[in-house]
């Protein structure tokens, strides 16, 4: 090693004195002894070049040699002719190389041997931190911007070319440049936001363990805006509604009121913009702490503002996923379960392993699975114990999912002649003659556990339909009846417990749940001490709600006298209204008048 690199690494306090007085003329280094705190060691391997210059100059200074002032001119670079062949490197050259990076290895582990190895820097990750972060159950629900696109899905299903030219359809010539956001795609005919109304704030009294919660806020006019919305909902009439996001076109749950009008007139592509706009209102007032990807941040269902978010949220993924975007849907779901994951309003859970196989994430809703079931009894839900098992078979590992969709078949029977139905599958006559699939499957199964099977089987069918899964199926369902037959231990104890735990009325979050997903298979009927109205924007408030408005008793009266359940659900989509008066009001409902202004800004 050169003495020049001794003294800019540990400074010239460590050259012994004789050396010193062989080198006189080094002393004048710009490095000076005091100076190696600064230093970074490993700055000398991109180095190597200067400091080879330096050393070469300082040999010659040393043995009083002045090189020519023709030498230190630049030489001018000739010009290579085009398509002229590239001159390779000789194997000499190369040979060089590779002995001049055997001695910077060399030097640098002298170095590391004098000095101690070096600590990690800020740019790279601690590996046990990295590992403690990844076993982590907040990190389950971390997420990427790019999933969050769903036109980033449609590339990879569809090609490039068709997204774009189906984007540039939707471009007019006067566009108006809008706030981009992370959640949606604003369209460009739509109008710049402005001020909403809507604020968010950091909610220090909740705030603890590195978790963050946060609250909406309505200014005075947003307040204002909410009190005529509900007043329109109150009088049943489609146009109030309208009327109202004419003059407030970012009114979140007006636009999801409206959304739902849409849905009733089968104009679903409208119905999921309303909802998209929803969203982008929303996000523009997050707060700048507010970060989706952290998963470290929390909202209170229990404040009324802040349920927006979660059925905003929610009716955006169930659009996403009727458009084939899968992945997509699975990060929102992700979002979603972030905000509460220990309480979870909305049931995602009951949603979530649909998306996450259909996007292919076996292995991530697995590990999911591993990490929440302590916590949320996971794998007590029909839907998660029957996707397990397709998990593990989809990844190979036969035997774990042999014996998961034995013990799914033997806690929830019920599940498969729904599911053989769906899929248009005929069993032979052991089975169907089999009572442990029909009368102690329905003897042993309540009214609510019946209403989840029922769901997954709606939603989850077509994960069954592959070729290779029916066959595999049967044999499992044979295994079970031979197990059933021998009097087997575990059979008597899922029954047993089948039996008793079960019992009573859904939970309010998955009715809630089976609301928002309106599967026209499913339907609730809702407990008997609730008797307030039941809004499509916000459905089934929880019973210690903080509310900011108050409801309207009309409709409470109304509802009190209604028996049927299913005009408490629709009350305030208006179903008793006629089809051709609410096409008449969604035709009247228009962001733009005559001059391509908003109606409050004319």
């Amino acid at each position: 090693m050169s003495t020049r690199y001794i003294r800019k690494v540990y400074g010239n306090d460590l050259i012994s004195k004789p050396e010193r007085g062989k080198e006189s003329d080094s002393e004048n280094s710009p490095v000076a002894a005091g100076d190696d705190k600064n230093f970074n060691v490993f700055n000398l391997l991109t180095e190597d070049s200067v400091s080879g210059s330096n050393e070469d100059e300082h040999t010659a200074t040393e043995q009083n040699v002045v090189p020519d002032e023709t030498k230190r001119k630049k030489k001018k670079k000739k010009r290579k002719k085009p398509g002229a062949p590239k001159i390779q490197d000789s194997p000499k050259s190369k040979l060089k190389d590779s002995e001049n990076e055997d001695e910077i290895e060399k030097m640098v582990k002298e170095v590391n041997k004098l000095l101690g190895e070096p600590t990690p820097g800020t740019s790279k990750e601690n590996p046990e931190t990295s590992e403690a972060l990844k076993k982590s159950k907040e990190s389950m629900f971390t997420i990427q911007h790019k999933h969050l696109n769903p036109f980033n899905e449609l590339k990879r299903m569809f090609g490039s070319k068709t997204v774009q030219a189906d984007q540039s359809k939707r471009r007019n010539r006067d566009r108006i440049h809008l706030k981009r956001t992370w959640l949606v795609s604003p369209r460009d005919r739509w109008l710049p936001i402005g001020k909403s109304g809507l604020t968010m704030s950091l909610d220090t009294t909740e705030t603890r363990d590195g978790i963050q919660y946060f609250i909406y806020e309505h200014t005075s006019s947003y307040q204002q805006a909410q009190l005529k919305f509900l007043q329109a909902v109150e009088s049943m009439n489609p146009e109030n509604i309208i009327n109202v996001i004419n003059m407030h076109p970012y009114h979140v749950d007006g636009l999801l009121q409206l959304s739902d009008l849409y849905k009733l007139s089968e104009d679903l592509p409208m119905a999921a913009e309303q909802v998209e706009r929803a969203l982008y209102c929303l996000e523009c007032a997050f707060h700048p702490l507010f970060n989706v990807t952290t998963a470290t941040c929390r909202l209170n269902y229990r404040r009324q503002q802040n349920r927006a978010l979660f059925i905003t949220l929610f009716k955006h993924f169930t659009f996403l996923g009727g458009r084939g975007c899968y992945r997509t849907s699975l990060e929102f779901c992700k979002l979603l379960l972030s905000l509460d994951p220990e309480g979870d309003p909305l049931a995602v859970v009951l949603a979530l392993d649909f998306y996450a196989l259909r996007a292919g994430e076996y292995e991530w809703f697995i590990e999911f699975c591993s990490f929440w079931d302590n916590a949320r009894n996971l794998t007590q839900l029909p839907n998660v114990a029957y996707s397990l098992a397709l998990s593990h078979y989809y990844l190979g590992e036969r035997e774990i999912a042999d014996e998961l969709l034995q013990n799914a078949l033997i806690m929830f029977p019920g599940v498969l002649f729904p599911l053989l139905n769906k899929c248009s599958v005929q069993t032979d006559t052991q089975v169907t003659k089999h009572e442990f699939f029909t009368m102690k499957a329905t003897s042993s199964t309540s009214p609510a556990l019946e209403k989840l099977q029922t769901l997954y089987v709606a939603r989850s069918f077509p994960l069954w339909k592959d070729a290779d899964i029916l066959p595999w199926l049967e044999e499992q369902v044979h295994v079970v009846l031979a197990r059933a037959d021998s009097s087997d231990e575990f059979v008597k104890f899922c029954q047993e417990k089948r039996s008793k735990r079960y019992r009573g009325n859904l939970p309010r979050n998955i009715v809630r749940h089976i609301i928002l997903s309106d599967i026209k298979e499913v339907t609730v009927q809702l407990q008997e001490d609730y008797n307030r109205p039941m809004l499509s924007h916000d459905p089934l408030p929880p019973t210690d709600s903080i509310d900011l408005y108050a409801r309207p008793r009309s409709g409470e009266r109304r509802n009190q006298q209604s028996s049927n359940i299913l005009s408490l659900f629709f009350s305030s989509l208006f179903v008793d209204v006629e089809g051709d008066v609410v096409a008449a009001a969604l035709n009247g409902f228009n962001l733009f008048n005559e001059n391509g202004q908003n109606d409050e800004n004319a």
